[in-house]
């Protein structure tokens, strides 16, 4: 079937691996060739009214877009930092056997950094590159897809593209724990040959996980962590047009990105090609994407997403969403496309789309802005929802289009859509939710402090990029190796590593800290004016030792500033996790004051446990569903943090950007390899209780912490795309009263009946308490707003029956509480979604919004919350 049309499994998240993300009936295959609508004839995508923009400033894309396919060998352009500087990143718990140099467990020869002309690649456009570049990628022994190993942190890369124009023959597979970075200054192209082909199952010019021989892809899904694509343009004009080829297929989870690519495909009538096919997965984020031509520029289906910054010009549709559980689109500049948006995969009598947020963005010379096959009687009730807010359009035919007609007129001039909803909303000043409403809807009330231009109250909400310092010169870094820090995961490397941090931030430098794991004593301290970078998603600040294990004296390993310090912080690129029993570790505590402009985290995250050297793994905290955990027998040596993230009182202007919180909830480096549960307790998620407020989260997600996973106190003026939460997958063996006592100064949730679980039920007996945690809190704050939330709880003691289709939604009864009447207001939540909670909102103890009223896709989808 292949290069013509290729069929792809969407597989239940539930069965994938064992992180078990259940999902109602999905079709067994999807021809994604087979579009359910007619596409306009009025529009000719290869002849379409506009000019091609010569850069995408419009969108605040830090690149030139091409003006034409870039010719072999043309141009020139600064060096990158990254490609010169001396490379000596460390996989500090790599034991690969075959090695002859072992020391203290490591394998001494492993190469994080790879560059592919070390390899052999020739960049020069004529010479077939595929297999230098594949090498590159699999060196080393390294997790491949469809291997024994399932999921690894031992094995990271970097796998780095000069300029050049790279030719390719055939589908490049992506391995697990990989970044491909392309030179920012002059992103390198990769070049499909006229001859390409995709064999054995690979699909793309990238293939983030090919399917194997069992219909599935080489890696879960939903387990496809740690791995990012930047700074490259695909160019597909050389493949006949009339042959369907995607330029990456992503079926991914969190801690992953694409971002600063260019896709330019065939825009001749009958085009199937494509930018991106994303079919499964949990993400995830993405940003700083252009795409000139194709069929679809985005072909994607995933439980949740937040993509920001999307140029799409020339193409037939410029998305066409396969199914969501929720998607959130910012910024987004659709030109000269014949659809800019189809949501309505399943038609409606199955809608596959749950919600769709577009925010932010604008729609020129297109024909249709939105397809919906949402109706007033479409099933389920609450599915194909969407939400519009400042969205702009010129020369649009129709802004929405129902499969039977108009929904919403669009215009020959230009017009602005101020708020526009199709969904069940539940607002205060209206009568009791749900009511199914489609129409104008007053938009959000901005906070001009969120806003790019103070000034402007009609401004985009402010959004920042990865800091990549391609304008850097190399002598301007210093490295946290080469001013002694070891990085092996032994050594205790915390007075290196502050001393190393300290003399950046003195030299006016910025950090590389080079691939490593960085045991720690006692806590690392980032001074105001630093600026720290990581390498391969494999740079981890590891924290150890009796400091960090008192619950009665919890201690930060990582802190921001001290509290009053004001000025300016960048870090991106790194972890932050616990070693063994800490049961008093604040993995990060941010002090900041950012006043002017911005401080922010870029792909900085936790992890706890769950991987070599945390000796949290299997060995240690491996689950027992079958025994009733209580305080006498709970395994102490797995409390492995007090808070992941703590935002005091002091700090503001924090700006946090593809970030993840996980506690493990299987081992990723399973000497078994089969992801095998494990329990681990990590108090608390991400607590923010700024004073000043004035902080964003873009594509920010929270996991199996025992008390909550967000919680905002005392704050206001809070802006998020779309957050994402997991209840642990424990509970309630043991509860969420266990083992963390309450903390009355940090405004703990208490567990009383306004949140435990419906009855009894799992395999352990009575309990005297079934408590589980809160996915969002919210007390006494303001100005709080979501553009996409998704809230779930997919287990009951490790099974999946309370989630189940036709359970109920049973696995705890309350997910989301809004607390302190006269002091939480303005809060507004759009395309609310969770799974597996009876009721949805809770506000001071009275339930607002039940699941059975909002059955959406497999969540329960509310499409305006507002209070």
């Amino acid at each position: 079937m292949f290069p013509f049309i290729y069929i792809v499994f969407l597989l239940s998240p539930c069965a994938l691996a064992l992180r078990a993300r259940p999902c109602r009936d999905l079709p067994l295959t999807h021809s994604v060739a087979a579009a359910p609508y007619e596409v306009p004839t009025s529009a000719s995508v290869a002849a379409t009214p506009y000019e091609v923009p010569t850069s995408a400033s419009v969108a605040g894309t830090p690149y030139e877009v091409p003006t034409s396919i870039p010719q072999p060998g043309t141009g020139s352009c600064a060096p990158y930092w990254l490609e010169n500087i001396k490379h000596q990143g460390v996989a500090s718990f790599n034991t690969d056997t075959n090695s002859t140099s072992l020391a203290l467990g490591r394998n001494q020869t492993y190469q994080v950094f790879r560059n592919v002309k070390e390899y052999g690649a020739a960049g020069d456009g004529r010479t077939d590159d595929t297999a230098a570049i594949q090498k590159a990628i699999s060196d080393g022994g390294r997790c491949a897809p469809g291997s024994t190993c399932q999921s690894t942190t031992k094995t990271p890369a970097v796998v780095y593209f000069p300029q050049g124009t790279y030719m390719i023959s055939s589908s490049i597979i992506d391995y697990y724990c990989t970044q491909i970075i392309g030179n920012p200054n002059c992103l390198p192209t990769i070049l499909a040959a006229a001859n390409f082909s995709m064999t054995g199952g690979r699909l793309g010019l990238i293939d983030g996980s090919p399917y194997q021989n069992t219909s599935k892809t080489g890696f879960g899904p939903t387990n496809t962590f740690f791995r990012q694509i930047r700074n490259l343009i695909f160019d597909m004009t050389r493949i006949p047009a009339n042959v369907l080829v995607p330029a990456i297929h992503w079926p991914t989870a969190q801690t992953t990105s694409l971002q600063n690519l260019v896709f330019n495909m065939s825009a001749a009538n009958g085009t199937q090609h494509e930018g991106i096919f994303v079919e499964e997965g949990s993400g995830g984020f993405m940003a700083d994407l252009v795409f000139h031509g194709g069929n679809n520029g985005f072909n994607v289906g995933n439980q949740q997403f937040t993509t920001r910054n999307l140029t799409f010009i020339n193409c037939v549709t410029a998305i066409n969403q396969l199914w969501s559980w929720g998607w959130t689109y910012k910024s987004v500049t659709i030109v000269g496309c014949q659809v800019g948006l189809n949501i309505s995969a399943g038609g409606p009598s199955a809608l596959k789309v749950g919600s769709i947020t577009l925010l932010d963005s604008s729609i020129t010379n297109t024909s249709v802005g939105i397809l919906t096959a949402r109706t007033s009687n479409s099933e389920p009730a609450g599915a194909g929802s969407v939400y519009l807010e400042n969205v702009k359009l010129d020369n649009v035919e129709i802004a929405v289009a129902g499969l039977n007609g108009t929904v919403l007129p669009g215009s020959r001039d230009a017009m602005t859509i101020q708020a526009w909803a199709d969904g069940h909303r539940y607002i205060s000043d209206g009568p009791i939710g749900p009511v199914n409403i489609r129409g104008d809807i007053s938009p959000t009330n901005r906070s001009a402090t969120l806003l790019e231009n103070p000034d402007d109250p009609y401004s985009k909400y402010l959004e920042r990029s990865k800091p990549q310092y391609g304008d850097v010169a190399q002598d301007k870094f210093l490295s946290a190796r080469t001013l002694g820090a070891k990085g092996d995961g032994h050594t205790d490397d915390t007075h290196a590593l502050n001393a190393a941090i300290l003399q950046a931030q003195r030299d006016g430098k910025i950090l590389f800290v080079d691939a490593g794991f960085y045991l720690v004593n006692s806590t690392i301290y980032i001074p105001p004016g630093s600026k720290i970078v990581g390498e391969a998603l494999a740079s981890v600040i590891l924290s150890n030792g009796s400091f960090f294990n008192d619950m009665n004296n919890p201690q930060p390993v990582v802190q921001v500033a001290l509290g009053g310090e004001r000025g300016s912080v960048e870090w991106s690129d790194m972890f932050v996790s616990t070693k063994g029993q800490q049961a008093g570790a604040v993995l990060i505590e941010w002090n900041l004051g950012t006043y002017e402009g911005t401080s922010g985290m870029w792909d900085v995250h936790t992890r706890i446990g769950g991987f070599a050297g945390s000796d949290l793994q299997t060995e240690q905290c491996e689950k027992t569903p079958d025994i009733v955990i209580t305080p006498s027998n709970l395994v102490q040596k797995c409390i492995a943090a007090y808070i992941s993230v703590h935002v005091t009182k002091w700090a503001t202007g924090l700006y946090m950007e593809n970030v993840w919180l996980w506690t493990a909830d299987h081992d990723l480096d399973d000497s078994r390899n089969n992801n095998t549960q494990i329990t681990i307790y990590a108090g608390r998620g991400l607590l923010i209780e700024s004073l000043a407020g004035r902080m964003w989260l873009y594509g920010t997600a929270v996991e199996h912490h025992v008390k909550y996973e967000y919680q905002f106190v005392d704050t206001h003026n809070i802006f998020m795309g779309q957050i994402q939460t997991e209840t642990a997958y424990y509970q309630p063996n043991p509860d969420a009263t266990i083992p963390f006592p309450e903390n009355a100064t940090l405004s703990d949730p208490l567990f009383t009946l306004s949140n435990t679980m419906n009855g009894l039920n799992g395999t352990n007996g009575t309990r005297t308490n079934t408590a589980v945690g809160w996915g969002l809190r919210i007390l006494r704050s303001s100005n709080i707003t979501a553009y996409g939330v998704g809230l779930y709880s997919f287990f009951d003691n490790y099974s999946t029956n309370c989630s189940a289709v036709g359970s109920g939604a049973s696995c705890q009864t309350r997910m989301l509480s809004i607390e302190g009447y006269a002091n939480s207001h303005s809060i507004n939540l759009y395309n609310l979604n969770t799974v597996g909670a009876t009721q949805m909102v809770t506000r001071d103890g009275v339930d607002l919004a039940s699941n059975v009223d909002n059955n959406s896709t497999f969540v329960d989808t509310i499409n305006v919350f507002r209070i």
